[in-house]
């Protein structure tokens, strides 16, 4: 389907050696409808690469994941790709990431010879650049990284120059402390600038140990704040990223291991639950052929296949004694547009249903709404092409089709102003007398609260036993509408005094009445408007 589209819709996992260094790569899909998708990840990575297209320069993406990956307190990377576009003003590039994201932008390395090189400016910066000058690169390197470190400035003072080596711990700072995003130049379809790439990456990123921690929270009442670090030697701690589900393979978990070891068969202890799942068919991803492993240590990425009771998000732990732990997430944008899902063949709602609930785990941005008004099925998104997606692959995966419409607009009513009083509900012929009296208060709350029922009755003027059928009687109103017939919402009613007959009163119907009785008097009386959700 990437094909077709001609760029990435999910995330793509690959572990690969590089100059005697594993680099774990998680290419994501840069089109702001699979947004989630890429979130999503940050917290497997210590460095976001942020990608520039040449042509193209910085986009509203580009904006947006630079942002977010800072916010995410993780170390950022920019590189501009497709420098060997014609017409590519490559220094109008360079300038303008500058410009939208600061000073601490700075070039390691810069295109040459007409875009078909790049040439060195950190570890050997000689040569000639198209743009810009590789000395001038070189010194504002050297600058940026030598002002986190001030025994190091004293010695670049002094001596007017400083090695690599000195410069690599004080680099991995300035990346953490957000003080430095290198910018490197590359050519994906020609793979100039991509061995380079590659040495900067292991020769300059951090690795787990030394890039920021992520913060998890207990789940006691406390929730104290824990800080985790890359130590192989302590308890295990893995996070799962990613649930995706293959045709032949079926369900696949992918996680982080974010602390300690785990060797293949050792039992996982799974969130809060404390439920233990095998570590069997533990594998290291690397695209569609993933490599079998016996174990995995901090850092490493790992997938497991076949597994049930995992999900997005789930913490893995090596012992059920251990503290139960979750992952301080980053906030996801909301999935706003969305189609009513139909079955175009009779009998396949089970089946819609099932595929519907493995998109959405493997989402983050799906979400599946129930119109129980309109009897509609709603699948939201980030946008058309995002819902688009979905439905191609329920019918390529999972051979269903379906039928979409824009969906009806679930309208809510609800009230803008306070109001109370009383209503008395009396029956003394035919049968057995009734009576009951409530008063009630009824008044707004803010958007998005719901309802609220307040039982605020003192000295027993209606027995407690009949309380429960006040708010039955109001509930009743309030899903069958005062005024159009749509649920009202976002109001909070109190029945503070009522009356009630010792010798009469023995069941709690007449207090349902008469609540309901009240409810529609009073909110037709006060001024009522409509509302809507999303649409």
């Amino acid at each position: 389907m990437e094909k077709k589209y001609q760029h990435s819709l999910e995330a793509s996992i690959a572990a690969f050696h590089h100059d005697k260094c594993q680099i774990n790569l998680i290419d994501t899909p840069g089109a702001p409808d699979f947004i989630g998708v890429t979130l999503g990840v940050l917290s497997a990575v210590e460095t976001v690469v942020v990608v520039v297209n040449a042509a193209n320069g910085v986009e509203g993406t580009t904006r947006r994941m630079m942002e977010s990956a800072k916010n995410a307190n993780r170390c950022r990377m920019v590189v501009v790709n497709k420098v060997d576009v014609p017409g590519s003003d490559l220094a109008a590039v360079y300038d303008e990431i500058r410009d939208a994201f600061g000073g601490e932008c700075l070039a390691v390395n810069l295109p040459a010879n007409g875009a078909t090189a790049v040439v060195d400016c950190f570890f050997n910066p000689t040569g000639d650049a198209d743009f810009s000058s590789v000395a001038e690169a070189h010194t504002a390197i050297v600058d940026q990284v030598v002002e986190v470190d001030e025994e190091l400035m004293t010695v670049y003072l002094d001596q007017g120059e400083v090695s690599p080596d000195q410069l690599h711990d004080p680099f991995g700072q300035a990346m953490r402390e957000g003080h430095l995003v290198p910018v490197c130049f590359l050519s994906s379809e020609t793979d100039v600038g991509v061995a380079e790439l590659l040495d900067v990456i292991t020769r300059l990123m951090p690795n787990p140990k030394e890039g920021n921690p992520l913060k998890f929270v207990s789940d006691a009442e406390d929730e104290a704040e824990l800080v985790v670090i890359a130590d192989s030697e302590k308890a295990l701690l893995g996070h799962v990223f990613k649930i995706a589900f293959d045709p032949f393979v079926g369900r696949q978990v992918y996680f982080r291991v974010h602390q300690g070891s785990i060797k293949k068969d050792e039992p996982l202890f799974i969130d809060d639950e404390r439920k233990a799942v095998k570590a069997a068919n533990m594998a290291s991803p690397l695209g569609k052929e993933p490599r079998e492993r016996v174990s995995a240590t901090a850092g490493d990425i790992m997938m497991l296949a076949k597994v049930d009771g995992i999900h997005l998000n789930s913490m893995l732990q090596s012992s059920q004694k251990d503290a139960p732990l979750r992952l301080v997430q980053q906030p996801l944008p909301m999935p706003m547009v969305g189609l009513s899902v139909t079955p175009k063949n009779r009998g396949d709602e089970q089946k819609i249903a099932e595929a519907l609930g493995k998109l959405i785990e493997s989402d983050p941005c799906l979400r599946i709404e129930r119109n129980a008004s309109a009897n509609e099925t709603v699948l939201r998104g980030m946008g058309d092409l995002h819902l688009r997606i979905a439905f191609e692959r329920m019918k390529e995966q999972y051979g269903i089709e379906v039928e979409t419409a824009v969906p009806t607009i679930p309208y809510r009513e609800t009230i803008s102003r306070k109001s109370e009083g009383h209503c008395r509900h009396k029956k003394q012929t035919g049968g057995a007398g009734q009576f009951g009296e409530v008063y009630l208060r009824v008044e707004p709350m803010p958007r998005g609260e719901g309802f609220e029922f307040v039982n605020a009755i003192v000295g027993g003027v209606i027995p407690s036993q009949f309380i429960p059928a006040v708010e039955k009687g109001v509930r009743q109103v309030l899903e069958g509408g005062a005024v159009a017939g749509f649920p009202i919402q976002d109001v909070r009613v109190t029945v503070y005094d009522g009356k009630y007959h010792a010798v009469i009163q023995k069941r709690s119907h007449s207090f349902l009445r008469a609540a309901r009785l009240f409810s529609m008097r009073s909110l037709r009386r006060i001024l009522l408007f409509l509302s809507h959700s999303r649409c």
